[in-house]
């Protein structure tokens, strides 16, 4: 199991040693190998589970073509804004929702067609025997896995999973949503091939497909998709122009149902020869539409003055009427009336084309100058180029959300619409000089048409009606010929070079070797990281490094983990490698007796910095050492807050040092003599409301000095001096004082706590000891710090062999 016992924090070092660090990590391979292990494992569920991902793809080219019957007498101009710019627009309108919408709703792929699988539900679109007419005003159940199951050729079995009483119906229509009530849990009906379902939340037709197979006893499902999340998932079409600007256009697709991607491809580029072929004419019907809506009161207008005519000659001798020189003025007049009429057509199209570009912002409607008879290049030129941009500006709208590109599009229609109004307004000037003249003409025509007889000045005004209305009649249906002639034989700039098709292969996923790869390097990755974020949040002390590193108090000893219920370790076992630890302290303890020049009894203090740190259990050992070497000892339980040492020795805690302090009791009635040797222990007694006062006053002095009569060696169990300020107190009656710091247990502030205490000289002649060491780092040994710890088979001819512990036990004594 993974120890942060193993890791040392890097902060306050001078330097990594990332050797060691490094032998650290590799000491845990099996974490590493298991990691590994689970994985590799993982990645092969995923590489059996994940269905194959496959390419399609299709070649466009686009070639501006001319029309075949557009001639220089033509006056109609067509184009789609040049083959640079039809590129960039044709990459746009594939990606656009308006586009996507049209293919997905025509090809009904807001369908799902889906069939069980090894591991999960597949698609099978292309190899289902069936396909559905749907109505579409009606709602579809939303979302729901539908089950169809053939009981025979012509009879089939619909199941519906229904987990609530209600259900989302979408009505493809509109694609607008509602809800209705069902039944909770499994619906279940027959129907027959070809029969109408009409149920609240289900409306199609169900019917088989040419050569549809063996499907008699197959199960498929179906399920309805929201229409705007799937037009969604295939605006994601891959689009690749030729960087060196060639016309051709890669279109491309992945997917795990080649059917389905083939069918989309080519039905989107079918759609946009379509869409490009209507834009293409949209000059022309927009020609058209003008003529026929034109044309309609010409025939009104022509049939009311032929009756006029016939109604005149019925009474008349229409010969002698002719004969008498109306037909001479007749035709003069009638030219001056069609020159008339053509330019106040002129003059009323430039009107109208002024006022709809100064009121209007789609232009795509405008028809062409022509149908008034003007041959202006520039200004059918600029029609034309204003009716393309207002077009490609639609289209981009559904797809493009750059402002810059839109106001790049304005810009160019502003301009192309002001050139426009300024030829406009030359254009006008020019013809209202022309109108002048034909009027100048037509009034001394009309000055001489007084003078003849009044039948004939009848006659007159009736053909020239009739003339002027048939000339511009048989006029429009020119226009309109001519238009419907150059409609019919455009050509889309759009082409085939090849169409998507299911030749084999084009497998492209799933990539397993990459995902094993993935697999290994998240193996290793995922622990490593574990460790390293234990190795710094972890702020313990860890070994006697991070000790000797945070304060120049010594260490003097170094105390193991007791593996046993019972804390009379030195006692119990006293060969092994646990109590030679103590014995080591004791060793150094005597060194630093010595070197203090302390004579007679002497006195010792172990404290901590918090509770739990060992100061008891090491307390009962270094007075067993003493003890155990002929000398008297009594350990003295100090801790008068939270009194722990009657436990160990499994004695009664109803008298002691507090009894002594406040003169209820002597000394030899608080003393306890132990089943150790020379040892003898007092504990603290019932616990006092003022122990701080009781510790500072005389009587404490009193024992000590008393004890000091008796026994050779005094230890004095206190309480943290973290805490609590008892053991300051109680540090000038001792000699020596032992802090205790534990592995993984002490917080490294508590060592710059422990050096402000001895800087300001409350605690003197203070070493520490590392309690509950473990050493699991694995540099080839133990630490060799000369307390105790041998290594390999010298140190067993020393020290008693422990019983290697079970899991069992090892757990059983964590909770204890």
């Amino acid at each position: 199991m993974l120890d942060i016992k193993d890791f040392s924090v890097f902060e306050n070092q001078p330097s990594f040693d990332f050797k060691g660090f490094l032998i650290k990590i590799l000491s845990y391979w099996k974490w590493f190998l298991l990691s590994v292990v689970v994985a590799l494992m993982i990645a092969y569920q995923v590489n059996i589970r994940k269905e194959k991902i496959y390419g399609i793809e299709t070649l466009i080219s686009v070639k501006e073509e001319t029309n075949p019957l557009f001639t220089s007498s033509t006056n109609l101009v067509f184009n789609w804004g040049g083959a640079s710019d039809q590129m960039q627009t044709i990459s746009t309108t594939l990606q656009s929702r308006s586009h996507n919408e049209l293919v997905v709703d025509k090809l009904q792929f807001y369908i799902d067609y889906l069939v069980q699988g090894e591991y999960n539900l597949v698609d099978a679109y292309g190899a289902v025997p069936f396909h559905f007419d749907i109505d579409e005003k009606q709602g579809q159940v939303a979302g729901n896995l539908i089950g169809i199951k053939f009981i025979t050729e012509n009879e089939y079995e619909i199941r519906i999973p229904f987990e609530r009483t209600s259900v989302s119906l979408i009505h493809y229509s509109d694609n607008s949503y509602s809800n209705t009530s069902v039944v909770e849990g499994e619906f279940v009906k027959k129907y027959k091939v070809g029969q109408k379902v009409s149920l609240p939340f289900l409306n199609w037709t169900l019917q088989i497909n040419d050569n549809p197979g063996l499907y008699k006893g197959n199960e498929y499902f179906v399920r309805f998709n929201d229409f705007d999340g799937t037009v969604a998932n295939y605006r994601n079409i891959n689009v690749k122009t030729d960087d060196k600007g060639s016309s051709i256009i890669t279109l491309g697709m992945q997917g795990t149902n080649k059917a389905r991607m083939v069918d989309y491809l080519n039905s989107t580029v079918n759609m946009l020869i379509k869409r490009q072929l209507d834009s293409k004419n949209q000059f022309a019907t927009n020609t058209i539409n003008f003529i026929d809506s034109t044309l309609v009161a010409m025939e009104s207008q022509l049939k009311q003055t032929g009756d006029e005519l016939k109604s005149f000659r019925k009474d008349k001798n229409i010969y002698d009427v002719e004969e008498g020189g109306a037909a001479k003025f007749s035709d003069k007049i009638l030219n001056f009336d069609v020159e008339k009429d053509a330019v106040k057509r002129k003059i009323a199209y430039y009107n109208s084309l002024r006022s709809y570009l100064r009121n209007s912002v789609d232009y795509s409607k405008l028809p062409a100058p022509s149908v008034a008879g003007i041959e202006d290049p520039n200004i059918a030129v600029n029609v034309s180029k204003l009716i393309a941009l207002s077009t490609q500006r639609s289209e981009m709208a559904y797809a493009v959300k750059s402002e810059k590109i839109f106001r790049d599009f304005d810009n160019q229609m502003e301009a192309v619409k002001n050139v426009l109004l300024e030829n406009i307004t030359t254009a006008k000037t020019s013809l209202d000089y022309d109108l002048a003249m034909v009027e100048s003409k037509m009034n001394e025509a009309e000055s001489k048409i007084k003078r003849l007889p009044d039948d004939q000045q009848e006659l007159i005004k009736i053909k020239r009606k009739y003339d002027l209305n048939d000339n511009i009649y048989s006029t429009f249906l020119q226009k309109r010929s001519e238009a419907d002639i150059v409609k019919a034989a455009n050509l889309s700039d759009i082409h085939f070079i090849d169409s998507a098709k299911d030749i084999g292969g084009g497998l492209i996923g799933p990539k397993t070797g990459v995902n094993y790869i993935l697999a290994l390097f998240i193996g290793f990755l995922l622990p490593l990281l574990v460790i390293v974020v234990i190795f710094f949040i972890n702020n313990t002390i860890q070994n006697p490094d991070d000790i000797s590193k945070l304060t120049s108090i010594p260490l003097i000893g170094i105390v193991g983990v007791n593996t046993d219920n019972n804390d009379l370790a030195v006692f119990e076992k006293p060969k092994s490698a646990l109590s030679e630890s103590f014995r080591a302290i004791r060793s150094s303890l005597q060194f630093l007796y010595k070197k203090s020049n302390v004579a007679g009894a002497k006195t010792l203090m172990i404290t901590s910095s918090v509770s739990g740190e060992g100061k008891t259990f090491c307390s009962i050992n270094i007075a067993t050492v003493f003890a155990l070497s002929g000398k008297k000892t009594v350990i003295v339980g100090l801790d008068l807050r939270k009194p722990k040492l009657f436990e160990e020795f499994n004695l009664s805690n109803t008298s002691g040092v507090v009894n002594y302090l406040i003169k209820q009791k002597s000394l030899d009635e608080i003393v306890n003599h132990t089943s150790v040797p020379f040892l003898d222990v007092i504990f603290s007694g019932p616990i006092p409301p003022n122990p701080s006062e009781l510790i500072m006053s005389d009587g404490m002095k009193e024992l000590i000095e008393e004890l000091k009569t008796k026994y050779d060696y005094i230890i004095l169990d206190t309480p943290p001096v973290g805490l609590v300020a008892d053991s300051l107190e109680l540090a000038q009656y001792c000699d020596v004082t032992l802090y205790m710091v534990r592995q993984n247990f002490t917080k490294k502030e508590m060592i710059t706590l422990l050096n402000n205490r001895v800087n300001r000289g409350e605690l003197h002649n203070t070493s520490i000891i590392l309690n509950g060491f473990e050493n699991k780092a694995k540099y080839g040994g133990g630490y060799g710090y000369g307390y105790g710890y041998g290594s390999g088979n010298y140190s067993s001819g020393y020290h008693e062999g422990e019983k290697k512990k079970s899991i069992i036990d090892r757990i059983g004594r964590k909770k204890s």
